[in-house]
């Protein structure tokens, strides 16, 4: 197989110079803030996650501030961001630092993955950019990039092919710019080198690049997706009295674990979810309010509220009555923070 010139690597840092992304995490390199955007960046667009990193240096501009803040606070500078597990893991990884490390994040990659939430990426992300230290950080960009330039027909979703492609980076590196090269390869995977139709005309590695000589650019990376999505039915309960609103606390551990919503019930058709709603918490439920579809990585919520007249919380559930202002302070899960603000804003209510 014929495999791209040896000086691959330096024409694609000198394309990088030119045409590096404006990124706010780029702005000032620490290994904390690397750390903050690369964890936001983990099943986050990036475009999404500006303005979430900003506000989020606001509250918590240290490792140290990270980890005296209560979990409420951390999952509610998080909202919307969803896989709430990032950020229990971030706090708990700061928290770590701040009482093993003195708060300063450690420069030794053993120490690092020692540390909750942080993988073989995470590790090279914040070694390599912060640092400088030449430790490869493969991403979905970088596997997409290798898969095509050397040709490789293997499937990237299997960790054989992921630790190959670490190896192949680690070895063709440039010792002395690691972080630049990492997020050269990443830039290229994100602007040019993107899924399904790649941009050639504008790739600088185009003339070395097998899988674009063998006009194979969408058929490769080969990426195979087993998992199917479990399509779910929510039945929610609305249950309000003189501008507060009763919420229960999910539990601590699952999906949206700790976070608040309001009352519901779940099941595979909407009758049942309706049916598990009013065997949990004994409401009367009028007429439905609002309606939505939420998706998650595994799972689709058919989701659909209902004002209710009455209701009985179970006597082990974590309960609240919550103004408006408070509802905005809280850690909602996902879907039921926009019905929190349909509420608040009065829209979709009969």
């Amino acid at each position: 197989m014929n495999e791209p010139g040896r000086d691959w690597p330096q024409r694609l840092l000198r394309w990088y110079r030119a045409h590096a992304r404006e990124l706010p995490w780029r702005e000032e390199r620490t290994p904390y803030r690397t750390w903050v955007s690369e964890v936001m960046l983990q099943q986050t667009k990036v475009e999404a996650a500006r303005a979430y990193y900003t506000n989020w240096l606001e509250k918590f501009p240290t490792p140290q501030a990270v980890a005296a803040a209560d979990e409420s606070e951390v999952l509610h500078a998080w909202q919307g961001l969803g896989y709430y597990s990032r950020a229990r893991n971030l706090q708990r990884a700061m928290r770590e630092v701040a009482a093993d490390y003195d708060g300063e994040i450690p420069a030794d990659e053993t120490a690092l993955r020692a540390l909750p939430g942080v993988g073989p990426y995470m590790a090279g992300a914040i070694l390599s950019l912060a640092f400088n230290q030449p430790v490869p950080a493969v991403d979905g960009n970088v596997l997409r990039v290798i898969s095509r330039l050397y040709g490789r027909a293997d499937d990237i979703m299997k960790a054989k092919a992921r630790r190959e492609v670490t190896a192949l980076v680690a070895k063709i590196m440039p010792q002395d710019e690691p972080g630049a090269f990492n997020e050269a390869l990443m830039d290229l995977g994100a602007t040019v080198c993107i899924p399904k139709v790649p941009r050639c005309e504008a790739c600088p590695l185009r003339a070395d690049c097998v899988a674009y000589k063998a006009g194979r650019t969408r058929e490769l990376p080969v990426r195979i997706v087993r998992t199917k999505q479990q399509l779910r039915y929510v039945a929610v309960a609305v249950w309000e009295r003189d501008g507060t609103y009763l919420l229960r606390k999910r539990p601590a551990r699952g999906l949206l674990a700790s976070m608040w919503e309001f009352p519901s019930g779940e099941g595979e058709t909407a009758a049942a979810a309706r049916a598990d709603l009013t065997a949990k918490w004994a409401p009367e439920l009028g007429e439905a309010c609002w309606e939505r579809r939420h998706v998650f990585s595994h799972r689709i919520w058919e989701m659909r509220a209902c004002y209710a007249t009455a209701l009985r919380p179970p006597e082990k559930e974590e309960v609240g009555m919550f103004t408006a202002d408070e509802l905005l302070k809280l850690p909602l899960a996902g879907p039921h923070a926009r019905l929190a603000a349909a509420l608040l804003r009065k829209e979709y209510i009969e």
